[in-house]
């Protein structure tokens, strides 16, 4: 839905590219060559590219123009330039999950994700900056430096995946990987006015990614539209599912339990009217016995007492490669007592079933993809994740979509939680609203 790029490449996307290699009106070389123009002179105002892999995309761009030569692409992403955020390892460039402690560490294998979508002939031309261990949502990075919000410099694209939401949103790629523990995918693509899907649990498979919470993590696509992501989705993990479209449309309602800007609150009625015109069956709903702060913290400790087991080595042999902000939060995480932690996965076990019974009566509930847009670099939003959160802890698939713009230009976002991805992706293809892609990065 993002609207106004002049390249018809890059407004293209992946779908549209698929079409352009079919037609012989652009081959994949082409494509990679405006890819990695676009970010040789956008980037460095940016910040959203850490690691280019040229000399191997040029590579794979070759091999994939060799293939729609013969009629015989490998999938609907074949020769589509992708990039991926720095915790998922790419083969050959370092992997550092934001990291300066990995500064160094170079990856051997590809992660799984990254397999597939090469195996579906998808160009990897490199990886994205990211929150420092995936634990916060502003992307400014005091190892890989600062991400910025396409749509206005200076202030956050979200996180932890900033860079992949940033890199789509600017056009300096098809799509982009990211992982999503709390809200990661979702909240970046919100603020930089994407589309940002996060698969059902276990659907795309995490072996190679540096993890911050083995219990919560998930990868999932950043795109320019809701069919990018699901193409991208059914490369690395093919799927069907059983659609409900006859089902209601839950709105949730939320006064009085998460204070949310005003302006976010009026992209949501947006959407709901527009969901009314298409002929949509809207329902209120209310989570009277959920306590959105109290089930953030749970996943939070959750979060940090696992993310200290995972980067215990490292923390041990090179302490000072965690900045002052990240470490402390492991090692919080690490001197919390058992009893505490195991109240933590019992209750957010106990409130994801509720939660699930809660939304099994509809097609998809509808919500802010975060109470308010992107803002100023500083202090995050204690109350940042308390929507997005909801589908980490279910495991449902949830898509973040453009709501339009706020009156200062900045993009505003929903989201749709459903039982199965397919869904999702189609309610929020039916209900985004035009946004228009960022005004620096259009030509």
């Amino acid at each position: 839905m993002a609207e106004g790029f002049s390249n018809p490449i890059v407004a293209a996307g992946v779908t549209g590219l698929h079409d352009l290699y079919a037609t012989r009106a652009v081959t994949p070389v082409e494509a990679v060559e405006v890819y990695l123009a676009r970010i040789a002179r956008l980037n460095p105002a940016l910040g959203a590219v850490t690691d280019l892999d040229a000399e191997g995309a040029q590579a794979a761009a070759h091999a994939s123009a060799a293939r729609w030569a013969s009629n015989a692409p490998l999938s609907h992403v074949d020769g589509a330039p992708i990039l991926v955020k720095s915790n998922i390892a790419v083969a050959g460039l370092p992997w550092t999950a934001g990291i300066g402690a990995y500064r160094g560490r170079i990856a051997d294998a590809d992660a799984e994700v990254v397999a597939r979508l090469r195996r579906a002939g998808a160009v990897i031309l490199g990886c994205v900056n990211m929150h420092e261990g995936a634990l916060g949502a502003t992307t400014d990075n005091p190892w890989f430096g600062r991400t910025e919000n396409p749509h206005r410099a200076g202030s956050t694209p979200g996180g932890s995946s900033g860079g992949s939401g940033a890199a789509a949103a600017a056009g300096l790629c098809a799509a982009a990987l990211g992982t999503d523990t709390m809200g990661s995918v979702r909240i970046p693509s919100g603020y930089c006015g994407i589309f940002g899907h996060k698969p059902t649990r276990g659907r795309i498979p995490t072996a190679g990614v540096t993890e911050l919470s083995w219990t919560l993590d998930h990868i999932g696509p950043h795109a320019r539209s809701a069919d990018d992501c699901a193409a991208i989705l059914n490369a690395v993990a093919p799927g069907r599912e059983a659609r409900n479209p006859d089902r209601p449309l839950a709105v949730l309602e939320f006064d009085g339990q998460v204070d949310a800007q005003p302006q976010v609150r009026a992209g949501l009625e947006a959407v709901v009217d527009h969901a009314r015109r298409e002929g949509l069956r809207v329902e209120p709903l209310r989570l009277t016995d959920y306590d959105f702060g109290r089930m953030r913290r749970l996943g939070l400790l959750i979060s940090e007492a696992e993310g200290y087991v995972i980067h215990e080595a490292a923390l041990a042999a090179d302490p000072e490669g965690f900045s002052d902000a990240f470490r402390p939060l492991l090692q919080w995480g690490a001197t919390q007592p058992a009893h505490k932690l195991a109240r933590a996965y019992r209750d957010l076990a106990a409130a994801a079933e509720a939660l699930r019974t809660a939304f099994a009566p509809y097609a998809g509930v509808l919500m802010p993809t975060a109470p308010q847009t992107a803002f100023a670099f500083g202090p995050a939003p204690a109350n940042q994740a308390d929507f997005t959160a909801i589908a980490d802890f279910t495991g449902q698939p949830a898509t973040a979509f453009p709501a339009g713009v706020t009156n200062e230009g900045l993009p505003l976002s929903c989201q749709v939680v459903t039982p199965d991805d397919a869904q999702a992706l189609a309610l929020a293809r039916k209900l985004a609203l035009p946004t228009p892609a960022p005004p620096d990065f259009r030509g």
